[in-house]
């Protein structure tokens, strides 16, 4: 099974936070106004990064590593949040499962980070020459 680079990873992990910003606006363009800025804000930090991951891996990882890291606690704590809201009887279930599914792609890419930094996918966060 061939293994996705972290550069096309994070470039999805982007696409997938803007996506998700929009579909949490559409859900309620009233309450989720920062749903709007946030997800397609940070999801176009990790394209950024995933595109760099090809020129300057090392640093890029750690960038990487840091906002992933606060993204995954931010939506630990806002998936936790709108879990209890909807144990409370509000309809937040799409909102709580749309921040969960986020949480879940963060752990999904710290992971994906991980593996990179081992010795077997470390020459591969090393830049390309130009003979391939």
């Amino acid at each position: 099974m061939k293994q996705i680079s972290l550069s096309k990873w994070y470039i999805g992990y982007g696409l997938f936070l803007a996506a998700c910003g929009i579909a949490g606006y559409a859900s309620n363009p009233e309450g989720a106004k920062t749903a709007l800025m946030t997800g397609p804000g940070f999801g176009a930090i990790m394209v950024v990064l995933g595109i760099l991951f090809n020129s300057l891996p090392k640093a890029v990882w750690w960038a990487a590593l840091g906002f992933t890291l606060l993204l995954t606690a931010a939506f630990s704590w806002r998936a936790t949040v709108g879990w209890q809201e909807v144990a409370a009887g509000e309809p937040k279930v799409f909102t709580a499962s749309l921040i969960s599914a986020m949480l879940v792609v963060s752990v999904a890419s710290l992971a994906m980070l991980w593996k990179g930094r081992g010795k077997d996918s470390s020459e591969a966060l090393e830049p390309r020459s130009a003979e391939g």
